[in-house]
């Protein structure tokens, strides 16, 4: 039992999917569903590595921060209000710089300015694209966070990250639960902002970090921060609810391919 425990993909694609798949269905009468996210992430966390403080490296900010970022998200709902989408993308890119601090500390003045205010864009852009899918329906919300997920865990494995890898593909396989969920029962299921943000903040921070530490190069990133802005841009044909799933994955997994594509042409294969 422990050696399948054990198994990377297991840790990072089957725990998650089971407990965000138990979540979904248990918290789905109370309109929590949403928690599925961080329930995946958290089951990820407690197989790869812990929920220490100290020392507080970056990878354990990306595990507090997504933690919070659901507290934060469920306190805030998931009515439009400019206020408070404002609100949560200047958090998100000041959490992005001090998650990064010890990396960027390294840096001559420049680089660390242009890297400081590169990844604080970066993740504000994801942080607001996702926030802005709940104007629309919510089976966007799912494609794009199912693919952010796997593409910053695929390019992260790549580019020699096999934390910052788990990281990503659990909550792009977390966010892929309650995709299944409004394929089978062709229904949408809710999300809202505690579903939102934490996919947003946790692939932003962990991309962020694979960039700087690993061999992830930065126009990956460019490539994925298309995949919210592409979901909610993106027409939808009057057709059930799974023909609508299945047209928007395959056009947001382009950009999932892309970015690990672009990732292997630089790093390499994806080491053992």
């Amino acid at each position: 039992m422990q050696d399948l425990l054990n198994h990377p993909a297991v840790q990072a694609g089957f725990a998650p999917f089971l407990i965000a798949l138990i979540i979904s269905e248990l918290f789905l009468r109370i309109r929590l569903s949403g928690l599925a996210i961080i329930a995946g992430f958290a089951a990820t966390v407690y197989l790869v590595s812990d929920f220490g403080i100290e020392p507080l490296t970056a990878t354990r900010k990306i595990i507090w921060l997504g933690i919070g970022s659901a507290a934060l998200g469920l306190a805030f709902g998931s009515s439009i209000s400019n206020w408070r989408s404002w609100l949560l993308i200047a958090l998100s890119a000041a959490a992005a710089n001090w998650t990064l601090w010890r990396i960027l500390e390294q840096q001559e003045l420049n680089m660390m300015l242009q890297w400081g205010a590169a990844c604080g864009a970066y993740v504000a852009i994801l942080v607001w694209g996702m926030d802005k899918l709940l104007e629309k329906e919510t089976l966007r919300v799912s494609c794009a966070a199912t693919a952010l997920g796997i593409g910053t865990g695929g390019a992260a494995l790549i580019g020699a990250s096999a934390l910052l890898g788990q990281f990503g593909l659990a909550v792009g396989s977390a966010a892929a639960a309650p995709l299944i969920i409004k394929f089978i029962s062709n229904q949408p299921l809710p999300t809202g902002r505690m579903f939102t943000l934490p996919i947003a903040l946790i692939a932003g921070l962990t991309g962020c970090v694979a960039v700087l530490s690993a061999t992830v190069p930065w126009y990956a990133l460019a490539i994925l921060a298309g995949i919210p802005i592409t979901a909610w841009l993106m027409p939808l044909p009057k057709h059930p609810i799974r023909i609508q799933i299945l047209l928007l994955t395959f056009v947001t997994f382009v950009f999932v391919a892309s970015a690990i594509y672009v990732t292997w042409r630089v790093a390499g294969d994806v080491p053992l």
